[in-house]
């Protein structure tokens, strides 16, 4: 297997540290200091963490506490979900002046196929660098942004030179770059698989790629295979502007561990009415009811059950959620609750994608 046309002109376009520089922009006050957008109380959590708390070791998903403790100096600002909104907003309508293949990840990230461009510039670098200054006087923020012939390689490049900068992987230089990276900059190696690989003697792409497949699946599983194609510049997963929904879902941190389960009864006709009016918003039903619970040890644990028919009815969903509940002891108090939906009414949707295309090593990059 080898790294063959044809080949695609896709950009990651990454904001850097969104939440946190759109605060930052709306209060000038709090430009050059450390910021967290969450809770810095016991149960809070950090959102997103600008560059100069970064610079303390503080980073996103981590506890408030222990981010206090990293830099005294913190301050937490309350995350304004629908400001972040509109300005993504904006940011989307820059990405479509210049092609309609724009697949979303979040509201700070995304995909772009530029094979084809609206405004005829062959250079896909040329290009990322025009949207990421059209992001900056629009928005007056900053983006990062990745260039090659995949998502998988562009996603990877965008991190490259954050914050404020991009890189770009040609075609030609794809295997070297691949070969020379660090597995734990793999996009889809967590800290588990690469100490894993690390327990193996795979350090990096090229100690990745001297790894049968058959190898790799009987150590990872399924992903063996995707690591294997991977690390030979092969990803053929398209840029797709409608991206199919998987699962709906609501949850709570709770101020105080919940030990009962007829306390979390509570909580759950709250969730389900919650995710119950999500799914309304969406036009969306589901047949897969998931349960998670996270522990006051922080193990998590999910519980599914898969009905025969499409639910959306907060009751429904309230008596399916019950039940798992139910299904067996707590294993210690709880400190989150949620409630998800899977298998929904939109799987046989298709998502526009872009015709492949055949182009040559020397395409301009």
């Amino acid at each position: 297997m080898s790294l063959e046309p044809p080949f695609r002109k896709i950009i990651h376009v990454d904001m850097d540290a969104f939440f946190a520089s759109v605060e930052q922009l709306d209060q000038p006050e709090l430009r050059g200091v450390p910021l967290a957008v969450g809770g810095g109380g016991k149960r809070g959590v950090v959102a997103a963490a600008s560059y100069e708390a970064r610079a303390f070791g503080v980073r996103s998903a981590m506890s408030g506490i222990i981010a206090s403790r990293l830099c005294p100096q913190l301050i937490f600002v309350p995350p304004r979900f629908e400001r972040y909104k509109e300005v993504s907003a904006q940011i989307s309508t820059i990405f479509h002046q210049h092609t309609d293949l724009v697949e979303p990840l979040s509201l700070d990230e995304a995909y772009l196929d530029v094979t084809h461009h609206k405004k005829g510039n062959p250079s896909a670098s040329l290009i990322a660098s025009e949207i990421r200054k059209e992001i900056l006087k629009l928005t007056g923020l900053h983006a990062s942004a990745g260039i090659s012939i995949n998502k998988f390689v562009a996603k990877i490049a965008s991190d490259i030179n954050k914050p404020n900068g991009q890189k770009t992987i040609p075609p030609e230089e794809v295997l070297s770059f691949l070969e020379n990276l660090d597995i734990r900059k793999f996009f889809g190696i967590g800290k588990v698989t690469a100490d894993k690989m690390y327990g193996l003697g795979i350090f990096t792409g090229a100690d990745l790629k001297l790894k049968s497949e058959d190898y790799l699946e009987t150590h990872f599983g399924k992903n063996g295979r995707y690591y294997y194609r991977a690390v030979r510049g092969v990803h053929h997963s398209e840029v797709s502007p409608e991206r199919i929904q998987k699962s709906v879902g609501a949850e709570r941190t709770f101020s105080e561990n919940i030990s009962s389960e007829v306390f979390l009864e509570g909580k759950i006709i709250a969730l389900a009415e919650e995710l119950s009016k999500r799914l309304g918003r969406s036009k969306l039903s589901g047949k897969t009811i998931t349960l998670k619970l996270k522990y006051a040890d922080f193990n998590t644990q999910t519980r599914s059950k898969t009905l025969p028919y499409f639910i959306a009815d907060k009751d429904l969903i309230t008596a399916a959620a019950t039940e798992l509940l139910y299904q067996e002891v707590l294993s210690n108090s709880v400190r989150l609750l949620g409630i998800s939906m899977g298998k929904l009414n939109n799987e046989k949707k298709e998502a526009i994608k872009g015709p492949p295309v055949s182009v040559q090593l020397n395409i301009d990059f």
